[in-house]
């Protein structure tokens, strides 16, 4: 009956160790290894900032993951321990009894041993007989595994996966955090696109893409020499290659062709923002004390583990002495336990230990790279050398430290990231699309002839300058306008025809040759600028330049700058032109009076004071001093011998006594004195016999002086927006008067005698209180314009059919009074 016992706790112990076998399989296909592998891998554009101790690492995390979880899913799915009972011998205190049954015993006592030779005296084994076989070895078990069992021995692979989760946590984190897996990801992002742009190509190609003549030359040239030559006057001939760019990357320039439209507005989309992502990340260093705090973590958990595990390790032991105080439900109280994963979990964590070593050592060796370099720091030096592009920056910061990433991965990314780094590289570029744009055919279609008679081709707003202008070969004037850092090239010489040149707001920067060129060819500059540095100084040597425009704000500190006293050597300048805020002339100006023979200062409200050095402008024909708030007329005008015309526009004029002093100016035949506040001619304006032509427009004048009509060589007469109400009968003495306007008074008839002037050609009475125009009119044969419009006229007369130069066009009324004409004039003007 024993026997029998006996064989059914086999069976038993058998078939549980079968589901214990398909419990295992079972699990290992449910939960995969492969399933962990979430847990350390990243986007497999992030592996670019993984250097080779980083993906080292990985891999040992890896290898330790397997460790713990094959040691915990032995842990879960096999018995732990299995106790027996110790046999004791009455003639032996407490000694080991010296050989266990490996069967699996049931609690009913066991047949004694049969007598042998090598073990004459045998005791049987006595305890309580119960139906519970099974489970109080099951419960026997639990307790030596809580009670007798260290806990090393118990959690070692629990161990194992948590220290190996923070390791993989540890690793990542700097990834995964929202302050700086932002930066990474826009970083990869931009890297990746400044790589495959076909820009990057075409940049690299032009300083690499030589023939092997070509390299065995400069191989030869920089054994004698490490210096850049440089070509006459600035133009710079590069002798260093990329000689560390890869074949594969390396292309003719036979084969780069123009990047097309799309992709040129990529490559610019691209510069804009690697500028902004600069500003951005320059500004802070989170990612390298992330990476280095990571790294010390890292650290500080491998000396800890090493430490609790090398004094540990030899606490698992293969069989273990257990004493439960059960002795009333089984009959023994001493057991002796077998540690069923005591062998394997030796060896594992033996094998942990080395992997844990090398672990640290890695990670020892990336804070010796994080301290002993200057990882906030980047310098693009040897690209700069072996690229030629001289302005590629250094950069700082985190923008530094992910560069020093990208070069233990591959140092071409750095190389090609450089070139979106480079302002000469963008502006190539911008070159490039602009040429693409901007067609000379284009470009033809935008001429058109300006105030000078000359063909114009004006440009505004550009992000730079077309090389395709200088194509247009029968250009005469060119105009750019608010256009930066505009470079003219030496091919403006292709320009024959070019004379005239309007910079408004640019920054220009020239080439020698093309300045040898407008030397010799340019004749008008005019240029606007809102900040003296806009100034080109090379404009101060142009030696046939006839023209000179200039407006801008000058101070009067700024007008003695040497740079404008240096306009003496403007030999052939004649007409000068300054808008401006200067109280008094400039040196500058004076330094040239010799040749001048034209001057015009518009000075936006600022008093001009000290004019005594216009009397040194002894060769002036025309001056013009607009908006300088003049109360009086200067005197140093009246030493002007050779002046013909003067201007004194916008200025504080309530007084002109002074113009007496005229008489001496006999060259004088253009005076204009508009827009002030004179209220009346004086007499002597009589003696100015030489006038041809007079202004005295938007004043305030009441009477006209019979006098004024004794200037019998006046051309042109505008009295335009004063007060005055009656003209007097002497102005028939103009018999050369063209040009006659009282626009705007308050005129309430016209003298007969202005129909004397058979040679008026345009005629405005309009805005006035005039309700009869006389038939007389038809005396003015060459009348050609005639404005009545705003006055009382009920009818006009049928005599303007004799002005026979006089269109509808030409004629400006209102449509009602044009009907009063009769259908024959009518009709007579319509046509052309």
């Amino acid at each position: 009956m024993k026997r029998t016992d006996s064989q059914e706790m086999a069976e038993k112990t058998s078939r549980a160790l079968d589901s214990t076998r398909i419990s295992l399989g079972a699990i290992r296909n449910m939960i995969p290894v492969t399933e962990f592998r979430q847990f350390s891998e990243q986007q497999p554009a992030f592996r670019v900032l993984k250097p080779w101790w980083d993906v080292f690492t990985d891999y040992l995390s890896v290898a330790m993951l397997m460790i713990g979880v094959f040691g915990c899913t032995l842990q879960v799915m096999q018995d732990k321990i299995i106790c027996l009972p110790k046999r004791v011998q009455p003639s032996q205190n407490h000694s080991s009894i010296s050989n266990v049954s490996q069967a699996v015993a049931s609690t009913t006592p066991l047949p004694p041993p049969k007598p042998s030779p090598s073990n004459p005296v045998t005791v049987e084994m006595k305890g309580l007989k119960t139906d519970l076989d099974l489970q109080q070895y099951s419960f026997i078990n639990q307790m030596c595994y809580e009670r007798a069992l260290h806990w090393y021995a118990k959690y070692f692979p629990y161990l194992v996966l948590i220290h190996t989760l923070v390791f993989m946590l540890c690793s990542n984190f700097w990834f995964k955090f929202p302050g700086s897996s932002s930066k990474i990801e826009h970083f990869i992002s931009i890297l990746g696109k400044c790589f495959d742009s076909p820009w990057t190509t075409r940049a690299l190609s032009e300083v690499s893409g030589e023939d092997s003549e070509e390299k065995d030359n400069r191989k030869n040239n920089m054994s004698r020499s490490n210096t850049t030559q440089s070509g006459p006057e600035g133009s710079l001939v590069n002798s260093q290659s990329l000689k560390s760019i890869p074949e594969k990357f390396v292309v003719d320039k036979s084969t780069a062709g123009a990047l097309d439209k799309k992709e040129g507005e990529q490559a610019k989309a691209l510069f804009e923002k690697v500028k902004k992502f600069r500003l951005h990340v320059e500004e802070g260093d989170i990612l390298y004390a992330m990476y280095v705090r990571q790294t010390v973590l890292k650290v500080i958990k491998f000396l800890i583990i090493i430490a609790y595990n090398s004094a540990l390790v030899s606490k698992v032991q293969f069989t273990v002495d257990c004493d439960v105080d059960i002795q009333d439900m089984t009959g023994y109280k001493n057991f002796s336990c077998n540690h069923t994963m005591a062998h394997l979990f030796s060896k594992l964590s033996f094998c942990y230990l080395c992997f844990v070593s090398i672990y640290g050592l890695t990670c020892l060796y990336t804070l010796y790279w994080l301290f002993y370099r200057s990882l906030k720091e980047y310098s693009f030096e040897y690209v700069r050398q072996e690229t030629g592009i001289d302005d590629i920056p250094d950069v700082k910061n985190d923008f530094a430290f992910m560069l020093h990433m990208i070069d233990q991965y591959d140092p071409l990314y750095s190389k090609r990231f450089a070139v979106f780094l480079s302002e000469v590289s963008e502006n190539k570029l911008k070159q490039l699309n602009l040429n693409n744009e901007w067609t000379p055919d284009k470009l033809r279609q935008k001429l058109q002839t300006n105030a000078h008679n000359r063909l114009e081709l004006p440009l505004i707003m550009l992000s730079g300058l077309p090389d395709t202008v200088f194509e247009i070969t029968e250009l005469q004037s060119l105009k750019l306008e608010i256009i930066k850092n505009v470079m003219i090239p030496a091919t403006i010489a292709q320009l024959d025809n070019l004379q005239e040149l309007s910079l408004h707001q640019c920054s220009v920067k020239i080439h020698s040759a093309a300045l040898s060129f407008l030397k010799e060819n340019l004749k008008v500059l005019s240029v606007k600028f809102d900040d003296m540095r806009e100034l080109p100084p090379w404009m101060y040597g142009l030696r046939n330049l006839e023209e000179l425009y200039l407006v801008g704000s000058l101070s009067h500190d700024i007008s003695r700058n040497v740079t404008l006293e240096s306009l003496r050597d403007l030999k052939s300048l004649k007409i000068l032109s300054i808008k401006s805020n200067v109280s008094k002339i400039p040196q500058a100006v004076v330094d040239v009076s010799s040749h001048l023979q034209k001057m015009c200062l518009h000075n936006d409200g600022t008093k001009l004071v000290m004019l005594n050095n216009l009397k040194k402008m002894t060769n002036l024909t025309e001056l013009e001093l607009v908006h300088c708030d003049l109360e009086r007329i200067p005197h140093a005008v009246f030493s002007l011998l050779s002046l013909q015309e003067l201007d004194l526009k916008e200025n504080n004029l309530k007084s002109i006594e002074e113009i007496v002093s005229f008489q001496h100016l006999r060259k004088l035949t253009v005076l204009k004195l508009w827009h002030n506040s004179i209220t009346y001619i004086p007499e002597h304006i009589k003696k100015l016999t030489s006038l041809e032509r007079l202004s005295f427009s938007h004043n305030k004048i009441e009477v006209l002086p019979s006098h004024l009509f004794l200037c019998n060589k006046i051309r042109y007469l505008d009295l335009s927006y004063n007060d005055i109400r009656f003209i007097p009968p002497e102005i028939g003495v103009l018999q050369s008067l063209q040009y006659f306007s009282i626009t705007c008074n308050k005129v309430e008839s016209l003298p007969d005698e202005l129909y004397f002037c058979k040679k008026l050609k345009t005629l405005k009475i309009g805005k006035n209180s005039l309700s009869v125009l006389s038939p007389k009119i038809g005396n003015l044969l060459f009348l050609s314009y005639l404005d009545v419009k705003g006055n009382h006229f009920e009818i006009l007369p049928p005599e303007l059919g004799d002005c026979r130069a006089l269109k509808r066009a030409g004629l400006v009324v209102e449509d009602a009074l044009f009907e009063t004409l009769p259908s024959d004039v009518r009709e007579q003007m319509k046509t052309e």
